[in-house]
């Protein structure tokens, strides 16, 4: 290292604005099978070590592998998704490399001709104006392989235990472009992915236990440059958080041993939490040779027109596809059909709901309001709301008809509903005297009485502070204990004033 070298904490956001940030992203994704990929142990997170684990998962001699048909139907109906082509006739190869989790010595896996390619994923970012602007993150690839088992150590310097339950578990990885700049687009990228896998029901993609992770390859160079930096590999990156703190610390890191005139190694390095920091894990001197050859004891994989039709023909609304929808169709705002879109659940809810109401910008901000309020608070999922789409279109009717006023709806009947599900809202504002008073001569009456009550705030009111009517408003709705039309009651006490 050199003499007055520059360190990360140096480097001010205008010498880091002189650098432009390529990254390109590994993303492996666990798919939802019941069994492995080549075994019928079960695939199944959260088990007792060792336990979903028989002679093919352990490599014993004798044992053939067997592909798993839906986890080949998985990653077609991924790719679909993502618009790649698809490989009609697709191999798996050996992947030749020693580790300890690894039962055979070698992962199956695909290298020359992959399941998926090209390809790539619509991301929402903002541009150097602060504008929101679409942007495609290209797929140079997508393919098939099986995980390795899982190494614990349990703090121990000289022992390692080996669980081999996830061994042998499907995985799709996707390869990107090093189409990404920032650790803003790459948080956009991997929460698209995640949404994507979830919405087609191919993953959970829970990255907490793995099921979504990532290796992210970040390089620099000066803004303008052609040629590519060197780039430096962070592996398996389990939380997007996390994620996007690793690419803006190793950016800076960059930069400072560019500025200081360092070479950078092409290496692969880990994220400290903690710290916020990477470090080096090993340098990759020569790229690794794994000696790929096909596997000899599996057929080739043929994709068939009738069963490519019959994925197709069974895939599901996508978001993009719904946030469209519902700008169109429901007229409600693209940020509302954003957030309506984050989940699949989410969607299904508030399409229901729109069935069954005219009221469609009610509905929606009923569900980003006090329905995700709920949903927050309790930690739970649309699947778990106790109110169903129809009592709920239900009580948004009430509300909109100003049969009830707003307040009445959400204070005090939705709480109502949240403990009583089966019950009606109309009966439980009539219930409890919630319904809106409507009739003129009753109102009249109460906005006389506030009138006369406040003589000083009348004249200050006819001398141009218009801004005390609602000061009258709450009065009069106060003395009818919520109940009247604030509307009919403002139009009333501005005739009266």
């Amino acid at each position: 290292m050199t003499q007055n070298a520059l360190q990360p904490a140096d480097i001010t956001d205008e010498l880091l604005a002189q650098y432009e940030t390529v990254i390109g992203l590994e993303v492996h994704c666990q798919l939802l099978t019941e069994s492995k990929l080549f075994a019928q142990d079960r695939n199944l997170f959260g088990a007792e070590p060792n336990t979903n684990i028989g002679p093919l998962t352990l490599a014993l001699p004798g044992t053939l592998p067997k592909i798993n048909k839906k986890a080949v139907e998985y990653a077609v109906r991924l790719g679909l998704a993502c618009g790649c082509s698809i490989s009609r006739r697709t191999i798996f190869d050996r992947k030749n490399y020693f580790y300890p989790d690894l039962p055979k010595g070698y992962q199956i896996s695909q290298d020359k001709k992959p399941i998926c390619e090209n390809g790539g994923v619509t991301i929402s970012v903002k541009n150097e104006e602060g504008k929101m602007i679409e942007k495609v993150i290209r797929f140079h690839h997508i393919h098939l392989e099986e995980d390795a088992g899982k190494s614990v150590h349990d703090g121990s310097v000289t022992e390692t235990l080996l669980d081999y339950n996830r061994a042998g578990t499907p995985l799709v990885e996707m390869v990107s472009e090093p189409d990404l700049r920032s650790a803003e687009e790459t948080g956009a990228f991997v929460t698209e992915i995640r949404r994507l896998v979830r919405y087609l029901n191919i993953s959970d993609g829970n990255m907490e236990e793995g099921s979504l992770r990532c290796d992210v390859n970040v390089s620099l160079r000066k803004k303008g440059a052609e040629k590519l930096g060197t780039k430096v590999e962070i592996k398996n990156m389990n939380s997007i958080r996390n994620m996007m703190r690793a690419i803006s610390f190793e950016e800076k890191r960059q930069v400072a041993m560019l500025e200081s005139e360092q070479e950078i190694q092409q290496e692969t390095r880990m994220f400290d939490v903690e710290s916020g920091q990477t470090y080096g894990m090993r340098v990759k001197e020569t790229m690794n040779d794994y000696r790929y050859f096909p596997d000899p004891d599996l057929s080739p994989v043929v994709v068939s027109d009738e069963w490519l039709a019959s994925i197709k023909a069974d895939m599901p609304a996508l978001p993009h596809e719904l946030r469209e929808k519902f700008t169109h169709r429901y007229g409600i705002p693209a940020y509302d059909a954003a957030v309506l879109t984050d989940t699949r659940e989410i969607a299904a809810y508030f399409e229901a709901v729109c069935a069954k109401t005219p009221a469609y910008k009610a509905a929606s901000n009923w569900l980003m309001g006090p329905v995700k309020s709920y949903l927050n608070d309790h930690e739970g999922n649309i699947d778990r709301f106790p109110i169903s789409p129809e009592t709920l279109a239900a009580l948004i009717d009430l509300s909109e008809s100003d049969i009830v006023s707003n307040s009445v709806a959400t204070q005090k009947i939705f709480p109502v509903l949240l403990a009583e599900p089966q019950r009606d809202p109309k009966e439980i504002a009539s219930s409890n005297n919630w319904l809106q008073n409507s009739n003129t001569n009753e109102l009249e009456t109460l906005v006389d009485e506030v009138i006369s009550a406040m003589p000083d705030k009348v004249t200050a009111y006819r001398k141009g502070k218009k801004g005390l009517l609602g000061l009258f408003v709450g009065e009069v709705m106060k003395k009818s204990n919520n109940t009247a039309d604030p509307k009919l009651v403002s139009q009333l006490l501005s005739a009266k004033l």
